[in-house]
């Protein structure tokens, strides 16, 4: 013992060596840079929302804020975010509020090696298997704390390496509680490894990635009906028994994935295939297959034409490094799973967003932007431009697995499926087609429609069927006119009929602009379609923004609609509420 205890210090003490030579240059000069934002909101009791201020879970006052501070000399970078949740805001996990210093970090660059201690964000190739990020507005973060490294040994070779275990809202780590994280990454760009390719048009990049999870489970078990058969002077008796069962859960799961890019001239083609081993976990009913993953985009670029393609196909790829973590679907996500639908601008269009089904998906997206040339008939002074999108997402093909099990039995190995399969539950549809076009230096328009399906059942309750599907039509129509060059008045108009749901809304906002200075908008969202006369609401907001420099302060009153607020498939759902909210952002 105590001889590791003697390595242990020489190790930390070589260590340390290099620190106190450059400690005094990293402390003379550098930089310090930052930014803050405080989100507040005061809520009202609202009668027509069913709001009462006597509700045991009503919110007086909500408040989200952040500082960033990052410190910058040389090839060393340090920083750390405080955050405080007094008490979150409506719709924001409860586990959030406190304050403290979830991520803070110090990294050096010696060479072609750059080592970072302490929370960081890391993603591997399209993130298929790992992606560490944040996003404010849907109170999502789960950055690694731990180690990271990044080294180029020769040109056109970048691997890297990490390990550590995922911020949990406030909880600090300990054994059983979550996994270690520990993965590698490579990415070979072959134009630059061999110099002969260097000038071809066509440019090459390999690259693969391996990450694991270790956790130690609890122990868990399951029951199970069982049928007996028996016979009694020759009659056939028939009961059950449940048994009991114990669950095999693997202490390490892996995860790998391979990819590709790509580039020659205006294509640009990027394929990744993933594949993870058995994983029981909340999320896919604790069943024991292994996932799968294949994401791929084509685009084409030249003047005046841009064409996007990309599909992805999901198998029982929920990768989280808390097996029994089924609260918020996001939440301690080692990976990420691309929804590939569009996201849309305006509010009508957002009603009905799209959240990607880890445990079994098939999606595609294509898309088209044309412009026609100006000083044309059809285009005009200043040229026309079109827009084309279409999306969809599928369940892929299950089979069973054993005879009188259901797919997705707990304890089995779930179901069979063919790879690329495609089935016939649909999940999410979505049509648009958006004109744009300037008709003079004052005026500006667009004009857009959306045809919608949305499975109503599958993205907001998990639950797969058919038995809800909402089909929309949505037709945005979007007015800019300039009075002056700082001086300018918006006007949208939206309107959303269906015939499932909620029935048809209507919007109008009205904002004007004083640029760069300062906005002033109003809008109404209208439910008047809505089979239940006393749910014909009004969602009336007012808005004013002003900016100097880089401070920026925000208000805004009004009701907030309940829904699902959506970034990047990954989702949020908001309760209906109403109050003044404050946003001020500042950077420095």
């Amino acid at each position: 013992m105590k001889k590791i205890f003697t390595s242990v210090l020489l190790f930390n003490i070589l260590w340390a060596l290099p620190l106190v030579t450059f400690s005094q240059d990293i402390l003379s000069g550098g930089k310090v840079t930052g930014n803050v934002q405080v989100d507040a909101q005061v809520y009202s009791a609202d009668s027509i929302l069913g709001i009462s201020d006597s509700s045991l879970n009503f919110k007086k006052f909500g408040m989200n804020g952040f500082t960033n501070i990052l410190y910058s000399n040389g090839d060393f970078n340090a920083g750390l975010r405080f955050e405080g949740y007094l008490n979150p805001m409506v719709g924001f996990d409860p586990r959030y509020e406190g304050v403290g210093i979830p991520y803070w970090f110090a990294s050096y660059k010696l060479g072609k090696l750059e080592m970072t201690a302490g929370h960081f964000y890391e993603q591997f190739g399209s993130g298929l298997v790992l992606r560490s990020w944040e996003e404010w507005t849907l109170g999502y973060d789960n950055n690694i704390y731990g180690f990271n490294a990044k080294f180029s040994p020769v040109k056109g070779i970048m691997i890297k390496g990490l390990a550590g275990v995922q911020r949990y809202f406030w909880e600090p780590y300990q054994t059983n509680n979550r996994g270690i994280v520990k993965g590698f990454d490579g990415d070979f760009y072959i134009n630059d490894i061999f110099s002969g390719l260097s000038e071809a048009k066509t440019k090459i990049t390999l690259g693969g990635s391996f990450v694991s999870r270790y956790e130690q489970p609890a122990a868990k078990s399951f029951s199970r009906d069982s049928a007996y058969i028996t016979v009694d002077h020759g009659d056939t008796i028939n009961w059950i028994k449940e048994t009991t069962y114990q669950y095999d859960l693997p202490y390490n799961v892996g995860c790998w994935a391979a990819r590709m890019n790509l580039a020659s001239g205006g294509f640009n083609f990027y394929a990744e295939y993933a594949e993870k081993g058995n994983d029981p976990n909340a999320t896919n009913n604790w069943i024991y297959k292994n996932g799968k993953a294949l994401y791929s985009t084509l685009s084409y670029s030249t003047k005046g034409l841009g064409v996007f393609l990309s599909t992805k196909w999901i198998d029982n790829m929920s990768f989280k490094s808390k097996m029994n973590e089924s609260g918020n679907p996001a939440m301690l996500d080692i990976n990420y799973l691309p929804a590939i639908s569009k996201e849309h601008g305006y509010s009508l269009a957002t009603m009905y967003p799209y959240g990607t089904k880890p445990n079994g998906e098939a999606g595609f997206k294509g898309e088209v932007v044309y412009t026609i040339p100006k000083k044309t008939k059809i285009g005009g002074e200043y040229g026309t431009t079109l827009s084309l999108n279409y999306s969809f997402a599928n369940s892929i093909k299950k089979e069973q697995t054993l005879t009188g099990i259901p797919i997705d039995s707990t304890g089995t190995n779930g179901y069979r499926s063919n790879f690329l399969s495609i089935g016939d539950l649909p999940y999410y549809r979505d049509l648009n087609f958006l004109i744009e076009r300037k008709f003079s230096s004052k005026v500006k328009a667009k004009l857009a429609y959306f045809n919608q399906t949305y499975n109503l059942h599958v993205i907001e309750e998990n639950i797969f069927d058919d038995a809800v599907i909402v089909y929309t039509h949505i037709v945005v129509l979007d007015l800019t006119y300039k009075f002056t060059s700082k001086h300018s008045l918006k006007l949208e108009a939206q309107g959303l009929w269906t015939k499932e749901d909620d029935g048809d809304w209507t919007a109008v906002s009205l904002e004007y602009n004083v640029s760069p200075a300062w906005y002033l908008s109003v809008m109404d969202e209208w439910n008047y379609g809505n089979p239940d006369n006393d749910k014909q609401i009004h969602y009336y907001n007012i808005s004013f923004g002003y900016t100097q420099k880089s401070n920026r302060i925000s208000l805004r009153y009004g009701r907030q609609r309940e829904g699902l607020l959506c970034v990047g498939g990954v989702c949020r759902y908001v309760p209906a509420s109403t109050g003044l909210t404050i946003t001020l952002t500042s950077t420095f």
